[in-house]
């Protein structure tokens, strides 16, 4: 079968034919099948299933025709490498036995070792390097919002404990930045040496910092992770997750290609916001999916006609899919978005 590269060239800023598609959370809860898988196994016990967490992220390519798969993981899994104990408990998330509190736990993280730790997150990697006719895009979480849940020791509404850690004790703070930024490094360089065609960095809960605090306490990591894999080919994407449309000015110094967007900023303001050099990836609100089609293919179509005014756009949402997500109406999205942007670019190229 020809091999789909749309996303590819969308991230390259290259001309496309029609916008490409793909959903954050895309391989998930939303889909009968998955929650049958899920009867029987946790999310670690299917990431630690090779073939099993390769069957998951192949499903939504298959029965929603996305033009990009995920990998099925979670972006706490690397953290148990390096000497962290954690659980993901049901309608909670990641809840840390033993969260960091001080330099002496920041001091007791180890050097990642992937070849050892994360042996099954790599061969699922190349298993479905093998299989797919379109990119498969792996991912880390960023180092904040990794933080943030081993600092807390479970989500959080208000990142006390994290901005307390980061004000009161900065260099305690920066180390363990330094740490994190480590082990993310290393690993999306295995995702990419195992066939990886992009990667993305997903940077949740950032939006949580003022533009200082982000600029002073963050986005130097963010820009050390990505020098680091700026020689290496593969498309990279920055999300920095939901209300971050404040962070977007201080982006424009990041080595990557493409630039996610939450729902809060339009798509040409979050333009506007990074500079023009990048292309851009999102930004339907997942809660629009509740609403008829007719309403959905509106939204859709309003986030379509700013994406297409210039080059480098993907169809995305601005955050994860969640459970109440209608299969039909995605796979119906998903049409849509390729069959109204074929014919908006077509327009727009003939005028």
């Amino acid at each position: 079968m020809t091999f789909n590269d749309t996303f590819i060239r969308a991230c390259r800023k290259q001309p496309v034919d029609q916008v490409p598609v793909w959903y954050m959370r895309q391989a998930g809860r939303y889909d009968p099948e998955y929650r049958k898988i899920k009867e029987k196994y946790s999310l670690l016990e299917i990431c630690s299933q090779p073939e099993l967490a390769a069957e998951v992220s192949l499903m939504p390519v298959k029965k929603l025709g996305v033009d990009a798969a995920i990998l099925y993981s979670d972006i706490m899994n690397p953290v148990a490498s390096i000497g962290i104990e954690f659980d993901i408990v049901k309608n909670i998330g990641p809840v840390i036995h033993n969260p960091i509190r001080s330099v002496q736990d920041v001091d007791r993280l180890k050097p990642i070792n992937i070849e050892q730790d994360l042996s099954h997150v790599i061969q699922t990697i190349r298993i479905l390097a093998g299989e797919l006719t379109v990119p498969l895009i792996t991912f880390a979480g960023a180092p904040f919002t990794i933080a943030s849940y081993l600092i807390e020791g479970k989500p959080s509404r208000n990142y006390l404990l994290t901005k307390q850690l980061m004000y009161t004790e900065p260099a305690t703070w920066f180390k363990l930045m330094d740490k994190l930024g480590d082990m993310v490094i290393a690993y999306l360089k295995a995702h990419i040496a195992a066939g990886a065609k992009t990667i993305q960095l997903f940077d949740s809960w950032v939006g949580a910092l003022s533009p200082e605090d982000f600029q002073t306490f963050v986005l130097p990591t963010i820009q050390r992770i990505f020098e680091a894999l700026s020689h290496l080919p593969q498309p990279k994407i920055y999300f920095p997750g939901v209300s971050s449309g404040e962070l977007l000015p201080y982006l424009a110094s990041l080595q990557v290609d493409v630039i996610g967007l939450d729902w809060r900023v339009s798509i040409r303001e979050g333009r506007r916001r990074v500079g023009h050099r990048y292309a851009v990836q999102g930004n339907l609100d997942p809660v629009v999916l509740t609403a008829p089609m007719p309403v959905i293919e509106k939204y859709a179509r309003e986030i379509i006609d700013q994406g297409i005014e210039q080059p480098g756009y993907i169809f995305n949402l601005g955050h994860g899919l969640f459970p109440e997500a209608s299969l039909d109406k995605l796979r119906e999205l998903t049409e849509f978005v390729h069959e109204y942007s074929r014919s908006a670019i077509k327009a727009v190229t003939q005028a």
